[in-house]
C-alpha cells in the first residue's frame, strides 16, 4: 500500500517550512508520525511531494529512518510539469495546487493509495480505517477520512476546510471554505457569512484513491489551462477534481469516520500545542522515542 504526502507548501502563515519543524520529542517532523502510523498498518511505499530545494534533504532524512522494506520516492512538484502538448507563456511562480501535487506521482504509483497533508496529524485509528478500506476497495469507489469541524479549528486565525455532505456513508458533495473561524460560541465562514454546525464533517485532505485519478487530473488541468484568467494565480484543488469525478458518475466516495483527533500547525502559535500533544502521546506509549530505531 502507498502513502502520498503533500509537502510542497511554503508555510506562509506559519512563517517557516512547517513540514520540517522539529515537533516530536526527539526532534521528529510531524509527517514522520503519519508515516509511522501508516507503516504500522502495512503501508510499504512512501511518496513525498516537495519543492526542488528540499528534495535532497528530505530524501536523505527519511531514507536514514525508514525500515529497509519500505520504498521511498521524494518527488518535486514542478510548475513546468504540464500535460502533453501544452505550452505556456507565463511568469507564474506559484505552484498549481494540491491536485497537481498528486499528479506529480503518476509515474511511481501503480495501485490504490492514500493522500495526506504533511503538516497535519491524523491519528492512528484513521490509518487503521484507511488500510481496511484499501484492502477491500472496489475500482470505482474512493473515500475520505472525515473529521468534525469543531475539532479542526485554530485559535490563532482562519482555516480552509472542505465541508462535506453525506447520505449515510456516501459523500454527496464537498465544498471548499477558505476562511472558517470560531467566534465566541459559533463557527462562521467569513467569506459567505454562513454559520456552520460544530459537528459538520470536513475533509482534511485524507483521501483514498486509485490510479484513475491521474488521467482525470490531466484532463481537468488541460481545461483549467485553457482559461487565461487561471494562469497567474489560480490553482487546481483535489476536492474540486474529486467532486467533478463524483458528479460525472465516474466514482462514488465513501466517508470513513476517523475515530481520531486531528491537529495541525497552520500558524506558528499552533506549534506549542502540537509539541505538547506529541509529547503526551509518546508518554502514554502510543509512540516510541525516538520514533525510529
Amino acid at each position: 500500500m502507498t502513502l502520498l504526502l503533500m509537502a510542497a507548501g511554503s508555510g506562509s502563515r506559519y512563517g517557516k517550512l512547517k513540514q520540517f519543524d522539529d515537533l516530536g520529542p526527539a526532534g521528529e517532523f510531524l509527517m514522520e508520525f503519519s508515516i509511522h502510523d501508516a507503516i504500522e498498518q502495512g503501508f510499504n511505499h512512501i511518496v513525498v511531494i516537495t519543492k526542488a530545494a528540499n528534495q535532497s534533504f528530505l530524501q536523505e532524512h527519511l531514507s536514514q529512518r525508514l525500515p529497509d522494506n519500505v520504498k521511498l520516492d521524494v518527488l518535486v512538484q514542478d510548475i513546468n510539469d504540464l500535460p502533453k502538448g501544452v505550452t505556456l507563456d507565463t511568469q507564474r511562480e506559484k505552484p498549481w495546487g494540491t491536485a497537481h501535487a498528486v499528479w506529480t506521482a503518476r509515474d511511481v504509483i501503480k495501485n490504490d493509495f492514500v493522500i495526506i497533508n504533511a503538516d497535519d496529524y491524523y491519528g492512528q485509528k484513521a490509518f487503521e480505517g484507511a488500510a481496511k478500506f484499501v484492502k477491500n476497495a472496489t475500482e470505482n469507489t474512493y473515500a475520505i477520512v472525515g473529521y468534525s469541524l469543531k475539532d479542526t479549528l485554530s485559535d490563532h486565525g482562519s482555516v480552509s476546510r472542505g465541508v462535506c455532505k453525506a447520505n449515510g456513508e456516501q459523500l454527496t458533495s464537498i465544498v471548499e471554505h477558505t476562511k472558517i473561524v470560531r467566534k465566541d460560541d459559533i463557527i462562521v465562514d467569513e467569506d459567505s457569512g454562513a454559520q456552520l454546525a460544530p459537528d459538520t464533517i470536513v475533509s482534511m485532505n485524507f483521501w483514498i484513491c486509485n490510479t484513475s485519478i491521474f488521467d482525470y487530473i490531466e484532463t481537468y488541468f488541460k481545461n483549467f489551462l485553457e482559461e487565461p484568467s487561471n494562469l497567474e494565480k489560480s490553482e487546481i484543488y483535489l476536492p474540486f477534481v474529486a467532486q467533478e469525478m463524483m458528479s460525472n458518475g465516474l466514482i462514488d466516495i465513501n466517508v470513513i469516520d476517523s475515530k481520531s483527533n486531528w491537529f495541525g500547525v497552520t500558524y506558528y502559535a499552533d506549534k506549542e500545542e502540537a509539541v505538547s500533544t506529541l509529547a503526551d502521546l509518546t508518554n502514554k506509549g502510543s509512540y516510541p522515542t525516538p520514533l525510529w530505531n
